[in-house]
């Protein structure tokens, strides 16, 4: 394939080829295999030029040293980790906790979980828990991030406000997604170097506005501050759209999740390849904040149910066992899959190299010849009075 060039800011700003950015996604089976973008992911996209970000949200502090020199044996390249900062999350502390933390959930929905798990036939089995004391807090991540000196903290929930200062201090930069211009203002206002405006075509945790919409309002919104796009993004046209829509990046996980190094079941690759554009649902059920995933049963029959989904953190302590349940049944089709509307553009699995060089390759025909269709454009010369 011949070489390509396409550098915007963000390719001046992280020290990198192209302007594609890694999503740092994170669990995507219940936590049974763990975050999807560990690093081997976050390492091939960074050796192709774009951006790798590790899915570090599920990462004990420890585990999440770990792995970040882990990418450092792999890449010489920048790269970043992503964690979640959620306002209205519970978080479970080794203060005031009930030996059963359970016990913070209603028993009303007990009594719902059972009802589904009769339903689809799951069998009663318990998560292994850990103890109080093996818990972590966000903080706890980021004080391993600036110990590590890693190049680039992501928010992929939340305001990272409080630590942009320290990261700043030490010469990392700081990327914060939103899904609406409010939140877009309040991260600029935060200081953060670049705001990614996610539209609800993305899969994961995912807004109510459209990618097409979103990102012109939030480009003007966090202006000086410069602006990504995600949601929908699959291929080269969608990075030439999003550039001209202002973005100066495209932050992309659902393309990546279909690659070889992605850390995902092969049935999960499987049925983002064999997705259509129509076949994901946006549920709480899983984590508790508005997620699109393939479209499962499960998801279908929670969403149903108008069972009102708990703050996060409770409600992934109330599905655990139904989760662990359904997996130890052989139930692959009710676990969690998030993938986003993009998966019908997607028919193979691919290297994130080749992700990367083809959406280049593609952006750069569109930006430098005729559109589809033999659109032609130019701008007409003023009227001599």
């Amino acid at each position: 394939m011949a070489s390509n060039v396409l550098r915007t800011a963000a390719c001046e700003m992280f020290g990198i080829e192209y302007p594609i950015l890694l999503a740092g996604m994170g669990p995507t089976a219940g936590g049974g295999r763990g975050s999807a973008a560990t690093a081997e992911l976050v390492a091939a996209v960074s050796n192709a030029g774009g951006l790798g970000v590790l899915g570090g949200a599920g990462f004990g502090p420890d585990a999440l040293r770990a792995e970040v020199r882990r990418i450092r044996s792999l890449t010489d390249k920048p790269f970043g980790v992503d964690l979640l900062f959620p306002s209205n999350a519970v978080r479970l502390s080794d203060e005031g906790t009930p030996a059963d933390p359970r016990t913070l959930i209603p028993q009303e929905y007990w009594d719902a979980i059972g009802r589904i798990k009769q339903e689809f036939g799951i069998p009663d089995v318990a998560q292994d828990r850990p103890a109080p004391r093996g818990l972590w807090r966000v903080d706890d991540q980021v004080e391993v991030l600036f110990e590590e000196r890693v190049p680039v903290l992501a928010s992929g929930l939340g305001n990272p406000a409080p630590f942009v200062p320290r990261a700043h201090e030490l010469g990392m930069k700081v990327i914060a997604l939103v899904g609406n211009t409010k939140n877009a203002r309040r991260v600029a206002a935060a200081g953060v170097d670049l705001v990614v405006a996610q539209g609800t075509e993305a899969g994961g945790h995912t807004g109510r506005i459209g990618t097409i919409a979103l990102v012109p309002q939030v480009v003007d919104a966090a202006a000086p501050v410069p602006v990504a796009a995600a949601g929908g993004i699959a291929d080269g046209r969608g990075l030439a759209a999003a550039l001209a829509l202002g973005a100066c990046a495209v932050w992309c996980g659902t393309v990546f999740l279909a690659t070889h190094e992605a850390n995902l079941y092969e049935w999960q690759k499987q049925r983002i390849l064999n997705a259509t554009e129509e076949d994901t649902i946006v549920t709480r059920l899983y984590s508790g904040k508005t997620m699109r995933n393939i479209t499962n049963p499960l998801a279908q029959a929670w969403e149903a149910s108008g069972i009102k989904a708990l703050p996060m953190g409770l409600q992934g302590l109330l599905i655990a066992d139904l989760v662990t349940g359904a997996r130890a049944a052989g139930k692959d089709e009710l676990l969690m899959n998030a993938a986003g509307q993009a998966a019908g553009m997607i028919s193979g699995l691919r290297s994130a190299k080749e992700v990367i060089d083809e959406m280049v390759a593609g952006a750069v025909q569109v930006l430098t010849r005729d559109l589809p269709g033999g659109v032609r454009a130019a701008a007409a010369a003023e009227s001599a009075v």
